[in-house]
């Protein structure tokens, strides 16, 4: 039996886990040795370095990377190929290829099941891809990666990657393009000619790395003190040679004793031993702690500013990453039929904007179907999505997306447009004493966005209790737009149509359409953050559309190159159809328990969150994103056919995604809406102020209920305070005030 593979740190070889892996990614030397072989990659492009002299300094710097063998573990912890106990991995390596990150999309990222791949990432070189694979049944090494060139048609593969003791070079975590933890650390059978049976479990507990001391763990200001001392030795001429080490250790402990408070044992404890015995590090410790020290010296503070900064720029980057990282993994697991074969082709970080594209116009098919929410209200399927990006982001990814899931709509639609026009053109040629004849009252549900309110009205009284669906191609076009079709004179329709509420207009005139009806109307707008902003402006910030929207961002393509893209098969589309199918079939009462109670625990995990930090954009729009990601999550089960853990998992991911980006969108906006105490110190205004509607003498209490509860109480006293210091009110006792009388003011 094997345990995965081994990880190789101050010269033991150790049973690699999890942990240990992770902590290699996420080791600072790892980024800044990588980072520096880049560089000079980026010379040897403008020609201020030869190849020559790059592939020696790489050589050098990689070998202060820590190192994986994926191929085996070892007994007694020494690599070497007799102490091998194989892991059932192999390791494939794809050299000198302009474009890893392309590569991998392109020909491995849509087959990493078929191909048995659990790692994926680039080389510290940056000019290869590495793949860490599980070995096909039956086939030695070298037959597994005989077996890998056939798969990826690659000729110009290392035929040399066999043997057992092969290391693999530790990269930073923003390298990594693929990772199955669970299937990367799983036991394994493994048949091999030789008997094993030495137990690796009982291989050496992980050592400290080297230069850390004798206390690894601590830090200052959260940074480990050996990644301190990791950066001293890269600005300080590297780690000294034997000749020089007494003395460069001396200069580094006179730096360090500032961040150690001139502590002997806490200086002690991080200081590196490079091969030197107690009392010989004791000696340079004293000597450098004689005189108590100015202050942290410039270059240690650059040290642990850059260090500090890092953190912030890769606890970032690493949520960021995180974040796609679990929605890809959510993604890649079994998807319905149409979902999934709407995301083929599309590279990962634009899968979830296509993903959101697509869910109105899904809803829009199951416009039969009535659910029952966590409340206990029974709903409709509305949905609305916008897709933010900047100008050439690849929005078209899902206009592509949405044209195949629209097919249906639109031949039907135009069988009824033709009708419509025929009827337009029997009525148009009629004689002035002849009888108009009937209105068809076609059903026609695919519109444009830009459809005036008048013909809307009249697409809704057609509609037979069915849901009409638009898609646009750009929100500017649709806010620039005069009169009846602009975006302000229907973005109270798209609020009451998340939950089929009622609209209509009374016009005195034959030219005018005039009736009350339920408005059922999903819609996908793709736009820039700038047409964005424009839209959503303060009067739909607060009424309630912006936590009706499902937004989702493209990724940033600034600097980027060209995403790839596959073509989708005849039989991919052909699938899309039968899902839009599925979905028309199913009507009446749908019963989601499962899924019900898993959105209800959800919400209330928001509220505590945003309750603890008084977060009132949190708590306004954890509320419909449920809603959201509750209906996302009907239509996975539609598609199914089961209420399974898939669609639980997925109806949470939307709600997640959905929250997140409504608060990144309109969060500030909100915020300035709810707490803006300058505008509540404007005593009159359009609706009269909130100070008007307080009775003579009140109570913070009184306050908060004008606000609706939306005010932390800093707000409620920023907002009183403002008051009394432009003379309105008086203080008459604990949070009880008396309104002033100003009449004459």
């Amino acid at each position: 039996m094997s345990f995965g593979y081994s990880y190789s740190v101050s010269g033991k070889v150790l049973k690699c886990t999890p942990q240990l892996f992770h902590r290699a990614l996420d080791n600072k030397n790892t980024s800044k040795v990588c980072a520096d072989i880049k560089e000079a990659l980026e010379k040897v492009k403008r020609g201020e370095m030869s190849r020559e002299d790059f592939d020696k300094y790489k050589n050098a710097r990689k070998k202060e990377l820590d190192i994986f063998t994926p191929h085996a573990t070892f007994r007694s912890g020494e690599r070497k190929n007799k102490m091998a106990i194989p892991s059932g991995l192999s390791m494939y390596d794809i050299d000198h290829i302009p474009d890893p990150r392309g590569y991998y999309k392109a020909m491995i990222a849509e087959r990493v099941g078929e191909l048995g791949v659990v790692l994926a990432h680039v080389t510290p070189s940056t000019e290869g891809l590495r793949l860490l694979f599980v070995m096909p049944e039956g086939m030695t090494l070298a037959e597994a990666q005989k077996w890998m060139s056939e798969q990826l048609g690659d000729e110009n593969y290392d035929g040399g990657v066999k043997d057992m003791a092969r290391a693999s070079y530790a990269v930073p975590r923003s390298y990594l393009l693929y990772l199955d933890e669970e299937e990367l650390f799983m036991e394994r059978e493994i048949k091999t000619e030789e008997n094993v049976k030495d137990d690796v479990r009982h291989q050496p507990s992980p050592l400290p790395m080297e230069g850390t001391g004798v206390a690894s763990g601590a830090a200052f200001k959260g940074i480990p003190y050996s990644e301190i001392i990791r950066e001293w030795w890269n600005r300080n001429g590297g780690v000294p040679a034997e000749g020089e080490r007494n003395v460069k250790l001396h200069k580094l402990a006179v730096n360090l004793r500032a961040i150690c408070d001139n502590k002997k044992e806490i200086l002690l404890s991080v200081m590196p031993r490079m091969g030197l015995d107690e009392s010989e590090l004791r000696s340079i410790v004293h000597s450098a702690c004689k005189e108590p020290p100015k202050g942290i010296s410039k270059m240690m503070q650059r040290i642990v500013d850059t260090l500090t900064q890092e953190d912030a720029e890769e606890a970032d980057n690493e949520e960021s990453n995180c974040q796609l990282s679990t929605i890809n993994s959510q993604l890649r697991k079994s998807l319905p039929i149409g979902l999934k074969e709407s995301l083929v082709g599309v590279p990962d970080n634009m899968k979830m904007p296509v993903l959101c594209s697509i869910m109105p116009i899904a809803a829009a098919y199951a416009d039969q179907v009535e659910v029952k929410y966590c409340d206990g209200n029974h709903q409709h399927l509305g949905l609305m999505s916008i897709i933010l990006g900047e100008q050439a982001s690849g929005k078209s990814v899902c206009k592509h997306a949405v044209d195949l899931w629209k097919r249906q709509f639109d031949e039907e639609d135009a069988l009824a447009r033709k009708r419509e026009e025929e009827w337009k053109e029997r009525k148009k040629a009629r004689k002035s004493n002849e009888k108009a004849p009937d209105d068809p009252k076609v059903l026609i549900r695919a519109l444009p966005v830009t459809v005036s309110c008048s013909t809307l009205l009249k697409r809704f009284k057609n509609a037979n209790g069915h849901t009409l669906y638009s898609f646009g191609e750009e929100l500017d076009t649709l806010r620039k737009t005069n009169g009846a079709g602009s975006w302000s004179s229907k973005y109270d329709i798209y609020r009451l149509s998340f939950d089929r509420g009622e609209w209509g207009q009374d016009y005195n005139s034959d030219q005018a359409e005039s009736g009350t009806v339920k408005v059922a109307y999903n819609w996908t707008i793709l736009g820039t953050y700038g047409a964005m902003r424009k839209c959503f402006k303060s009067d739909n910030i607060e009424n309630g559309l912006s936590s009706r929207i499902l937004v989702a961002e493209m990724p940033d393509c600034s600097f980027s190159k060209m995403p790839k893209f596959k073509k989708r098969s005849k039989e991919d589309e052909a699938r899309i159809q039968e899902a839009v199918t599925k979905l028309r079939g199913v009507s009446g009462f749908i019963d989601t328990p499962r899924l019900r109670k898993a959105i209800e625990n959800w919400v209330e995990e928001k509220r505590v969150e945003a309750a603890k930090d008084i977060d009132h954009v949190k708590d306004t729009y954890r509320r419909r994103a449920a809603v959201i990601g509750f209906r996302c999550g009907v239509i996975f089960r539609l598609l199914e056919g089961k209420e399974s853990n898939a669609a639980i998992e997925f109806a949470l991911m939307m709600a997640e995604y959905c929250l997140k980006e409504q608060i990144k969108t309109f969060g500030d906006s909100l915020l300035n809406e709810y707490v803006n105490a300058k505008d509540e110190c404007q005593r009159y205004g359009a609706n009269h102020s909130v100070f008007d509607q307080l009775p003579p003498t009140f109570t913070k209490d009184d306050l908060r209920a004008l606000k609706s509860g939306y005010c932390s109480d800093n707000s409620l006293y920023s907002i009183i305070s403002r008051w009394k210091n432009d003379g309105w009110l008086e203080k008459i006792g604990k949070n009880k005030w008396k309104k002033q009388d100003t009449s004459n003011s």
